[in-house]
This record gives C-alpha cells, sequence and structure tokens, in this order.
C-alpha cells in the first residue's frame, strides 16, 4: 500500500512538473515572439537575451545581455509602452543587465523608435497582453514625489531642501565606495585617458582656482560644496578664506569632520544654507558652484544669478559649472511633443534621481546670468571628461556592488548604476553637455581683474 502511495504521489509530481515545462516552454515562446517583432530575430539584435530557465538568445556583437528572470518580466518591461516601465522593470529586478550598462541604455531609446504611431504602440500590446504574469515589486516608497507633494510647488525653499536630501543623503559611506578620495562628485578634468580618477578630481579642482585667479586672502564661497572637496584644496593650496553652503546635513557633517581633521578649520567651513538667502553683506571677492545649478530649474535662474551677484564684490569672479541640454533649445515638432509626454522622457530622472531637477539650454543659462548684472568672460565644455568621469564611477560601483546593495539596499543600487551609465551614453552621444562658464561682476570702472589673455591658466599646469 505504502508503495502504491508512493508511486501514485511521484507520478502526480512528475506530471506537474512536465505541465509547469510545458507552460513555462510556452511563456518562453511567446516572450520570443514578442521580441521579435520589437528587434527582429536575434542575430538582427545588437544584445543577447537570457531567459528565467537558462535559455539563451545570441544577437550579433552583443555588448551587454538583457536578462528576464522571470515569466512576468517582459509584461513588466511593456506595459504601458513607456520609458518609465522600461526603467522600473529593471529597478524592480525584473529584468537585468548583464555586461555594459552603458550600452544597456540604448533600449528604451530602441524600443521608442520603433513605437512612434499609434498602430505600432496597439500592435505592440495586444502581443504585450498574451505574455503571463503580473508585476510584483511596488516602487512606491522610494520614489520622490510620493514624499514630496504635500511639501509644496516646485523650487520652493523646503521642497528645494527634501529633494537634496533625497539624492545626497542616501548616505555619506555609499558616495565613499565609488567617488575619489576627495569625494568630489562633479565632471572631472583628464589630461589623458590614463589618468586615475583621483588625478582628474586633483586637476579639475585646481583649474578651477585658476580660472578664479584665486590668490592669498581671497574670500571664496561654493554654493553647493558638496563634500568640501573644493573649499579643502583651495585653502590649502591657495590660501583662501573659503565658506560651502549646502542643503545636505549629511554632507555638511561630513565635510566639517574632514576639515578639522585636517587643521583647515580657521580657514574652512561650511554652512547649512539656501542660496536665495545670500546678500550684499556677504562681501566674498570669488564664487563657485560646481553642479548646483542641475537643482535650480528653470523658473529660478534669475534668482540663482542675482543671489550670486548680491553676495560677489565689484570686481570679483564667479565660475558657474554645470550640465545643459543640446536638444531643448532645438525645435521640436508638434508630433514629437506629443511622443515625449506619451512616452514620459525624463521621468526616470525626475522620480528616482534629481528630483526636481531640469536641465536648460546653455544660452538660458548665460541669458539669466547676463540679466543679473554678469559678464560672460570665458566658456568651456568638458563634455567627454564627463562620459569618461562617469565611466570610472560606474565601474568602481559594479565592482563594489555587494557593499552599495549592503549599504542602500538593491533598488537604490540599480538606480545609481543605470542613471550613471545613461548619462555617460549620453555624454558621449552630444545629447547632453557640461560647460563651465566664468562670469565676472565689473567694478565701478569696468574693470573685472582678468588677464588679456588665458595662459596664466595653463602656465604652471
Amino acid at each position: 500500500m505504502r508503495d502504491l502511495s508512493f508511486l501514485i504521489m511521484s507520478t502526480a509530481q512528475a506530471e506537474l512538473q512536465s505541465t509547469a515545462a510545458l507552460v513555462d516552454e510556452d511563456a518562453v515562446s511567446r516572450c520570443r515572439a514578442v521580441l521579435a517583432a520589437l528587434f527582429g530575430e536575434p542575430s538582427q539584435r545588437s544584445f543577447d537575451v537570457r531567459f528565467w530557465d537558462g535559455a539563451v538568445d545570441r544577437g550579433a556583437r552583443a555588448p551587454y545581455t538583457l536578462v528576464l528572470n522571470r515569466p512576468a518580466a517582459l509584461r513588466r518591461m511593456l506595459l504601458p509602452p513607456n520609458e518609465m516601465s522600461i526603467v522600473e522593470s529593471y529597478i524592480a529586478g525584473d529584468v537585468d543587465i548583464d555586461g555594459s550598462m552603458e550600452a544597456g541604455s540604448n533600449l528604451a531609446e530602441a524600443i521608442g523608435g520603433r513605437l512612434r504611431s499609434p498602430l505600432a504602440v496597439a500592435r505592440l500590446v495586444r502581443r504585450v497582453l498574451g505574455l503571463p504574469g503580473q508585476a510584483e515589486d511596488d516602487l512606491a516608497d522610494i520614489r520622490f514625489p510620493e514624499q514630496a507633494r504635500k511639501l509644496g510647488p516646485r523650487h520652493t525653499p523646503v521642497r528645494d531642501a527634501a529633494a537634496i536630501h533625497y539624492h545626497y543623503d542616501v548616505g555619506n559611506e555609499f558616495y565613499k565606495l565609488w567617488l575619489d578620495k576627495r569625494m568630489v562628485y562633479s565632471c572631472a578634468y583628464f589630461r589623458s585617458a590614463e589618468d586615475s580618477l583621483d588625478e582628474a578630481q586633483e586637476a579639475k579642482l585646481d583649474l578651477i582656482c585658476r580660472k578664479l585667479r584665486l590668490k592669498p586672502g581671497d574670500r571664496l564661497l561654493d554654493i553647493g560644496c558638496g563634500w568640501g572637496g573644493l573649499i579643502m584644496y583651495a585653502a590649502e593650496h591657495y590660501g583662501v578664506d573659503a565658506t560651502g553652503i549646502t542643503l545636505s546635513e549629511n554632507q555638511a557633517a561630513f565635510a566639517r569632520e574632514r576639515i578639522e581633521r585636517s587643521g583647515l578649520g580657521d580657514r574652512c567651513r561650511v554652512a547649512i544654507r539656501d542660496y536665495r538667502t545670500l546678500n550684499a553683506g556677504d562681501g566674498y571677492d570669488k564664487i563657485s558652484s560646481i553642479g548646483m545649478i542641475e537643482h535650480v530649474g528653470a523658473s529660478h535662474l534669475a534668482v540663482y544669478f542675482e543671489s550670486a551677484f548680491r553676495a560677489l564684490k565689484p570686481g570679483g569672479l564667479f565660475m558657474n559649472h554645470g550640465i545643459v541640454s543640446l536638444s531643448e533649445p532645438r525645435p521640436r515638432p508638434l508630433r514629437e511633443k506629443i511622443f515625449r509626454k506619451f512616452w514620459r522622457a525624463d521621468a526616470f530622472i525626475d522620480t528616482y534621481v534629481f528630483p526636481d531637477g531640469k536641465l536648460t539650454a546653455a544660452h538660458d543659462v548665460i541669458a539669466a546670468a547676463e540679466g543679473a548684472g554678469f559678464e560672460v568672460r570665458d566658456v568651456e565644455s568638458l563634455r567627454e571628461h564627463y562620459a569618461m568621469t562617469l565611466r570610472h564611477w560606474v565601474r568602481t560601483l559594479e565592482e563594489k556592488s555587494s557593499d552599495a546593495t549592503a549599504l542602500v539596499g538593491v533598488h537604490h543600487f540599480r538606480i545609481w548604476r543605470l542613471y550613471m551609465a545613461a548619462s555617460a551614453n549620453a555624454f558621449a552621444k552630444a545629447n547632453i553637455n557640461i560647460i563651465q562658464t566664468l562670469l565676472a561682476k565689473p567694478d565701478g570702472h569696468g574693470k573685472s581683474g582678468i588677464p588679456l589673455t588665458r595662459e596664466d591658466i595653463y602656465a604652471a599646469s
């Protein structure tokens, strides 16, 4: 009797396994049909696909593998068919990118390129609805808008503080994993491709100091000072009295500790302060703002530059270093505008990375600066340098993925890996740019204190 029961149970188990295998095989087959409709047959694709059962479809010259971790992965990725669905399927772990994340970040653009007509969207949706499963992960707790809706409209001081906290207060230890030794979270300056990140970041700090023509005794203000890398470097190497301001409590605490440990407490300090509170009584000789303008928003550019202008002495210099959009100033046909709205372009960055940030065109930045009273003296693009910087960051983050995940969780690790790799791709393809703009506040006689040539900047470098 016992043998009979065992036989019945074994037979039933075998039938269940056989049925599951058939179901799994059918799910893989349906996923393959959707992939073929979107990208063509495997040999026509620039990536491999690995399914949850271990099967692999090989592409041509594939720099990465799209990994579907469960039967529901492709449905989660493509329904609704927009950029945010694709991104969230990766954040949630439904899909992975094994290999070059920078190359993988092109996937959303490739899908979007095939969905330019309502008919194409309808055909895709019909196919995707036949895929198995539903999304399992709820990401609401890590999205910024859910946390900020009750804080007022964009770019009020309280909401700006919340946005800064969301991005920068993820943890000093996390940033320490993949930044350089000075913890400089902005574009480095490479004299050659062989430079280490530490060397390139020090070269960037020195370039800023040279462009500002810093000299002993100058009072320097750094708006959005991060972990204090620039103010400490300027105080140590150029003899200035340096003040940094930030809205991040974590950054301020870390910077103060480093300043004290370095013996620079008499020449360096960090304050929690909003740029809008700067006034004429501050009286700085030089001002820098590195990677801050991205958080300001187009609507507040005028206020931002007016605040810096007030705080700067006549004859002083202001270095504004920030990312600008190369596509924003270019005219878009109505059809493209409608598609971008449907596609939810830029929603990932606004929701998970830099809440309320908005890249503006270079001419908007310059117009706002001139409108505040500044004179533009020099503009330099560092676009290629930022692609190189981001590749350093991504490579180190990936190498330390276990430590990063332990510190901030798998969702945030995936967000940072994707956003930095996609940004490297955007800089490399000239979709975005980064410019250093040197601005002067001429004195009453029109003097700006700038030499006739740039030779002094590079003479001893």
